[in-house]
């Protein structure tokens, strides 16, 4: 099936993609909103704009809309845009969806493919949280904290890239604090720097992180793409 795919540069996101076109799905164009507020209920904004390197990497073209306002109905209306564009010049049949738990989400994006007569590709949906950030770093995906806003993850997250030993700690904290391992509740977003969809990883040049004692963020300044050798 030819697919657009929702697109933030997170690893959910991310792997979405990764995983659609594992079950042999042709993933045909990437659809990105910019918000310019964090206060969307469906949209990640921290990085957003890098998400073209990203495009790049994984030579799958882009389409983008910003928004201006933190309004649903505003939302919707330029994601559908988004999405007649897609079908348009790609022929897309569905659209992949990296969401895992928030049914909020899920529901409105399956209203949005069913009006314009798509399917909805959730190859995320209700996966075991341990298991799932364990397969990332088992299928070599490389991606850092960008934001965090929960109990038990304070400033010293911004910026560090995921690996074992990371993850450890992770499942640590959560056991003590209560929160989502996978961030599905909002607790910590993440950007993705390399994986087997890359051609080339992306290197972070110059960054700078916000805190304000409980919520942070880790700000990309500058980044490019890195060849491999």
């Amino acid at each position: 099936m030819k697919l657009a795919a929702l697109f933030s540069g997170g690893k959910d996101s991310t792997y979405a993609i990764h995983l659609a076109k594992k079950l042999s799905h042709s993933v045909d164009v990437l659809l990105t909103l910019y918000p310019h507020s964090d206060e969307s209920h469906l949209l990640h904004h921290p990085n957003i704009k890098f998400t073209t390197l990203q495009s790049e990497s994984m030579g799958i073209p882009q389409l983008i809309e910003e928004i201006p306002s933190v309004e649903n109905e505003t939302e919707f209306k330029k994601l559908e845009k988004l999405i007649t564009l897609a079908k348009e010049k790609y022929s897309i049949e569905g659209i992949v969806h990296g969401g895992i738990l928030s049914k909020y989400q899920k529901d409105n994006f399956s209203l949005i493919c069913q009006q314009n007569d798509l399917e909805i590709i959730s190859p995320l949906w209700n996966k075991n949280p341990e298991s799932y950030m364990k397969e990332l770093l088992e299928e070599n995906f490389e991606y850092i904290i960008s934001s965090v806003s929960c109990d038990g993850l304070d400033d010293s997250w911004l910026g560090q890239k995921i690996d074992e030993n990371r993850l450890k700690t992770l499942e640590n904290l959560q056991n003590k604090f209560g929160f989502n391992l996978n961030f599905e509740g909002g607790e910590a977003e993440t950007f993705v720097t390399n994986c087997p969809l890359f051609k080339k990883p992306l290197f972070i040049q110059d960054s700078r992180t916000e805190w304000d004692g409980y919520r942070g963020r880790f700000e990309i300044l500058e980044a490019k793409l890195k060849d491999n050798a």
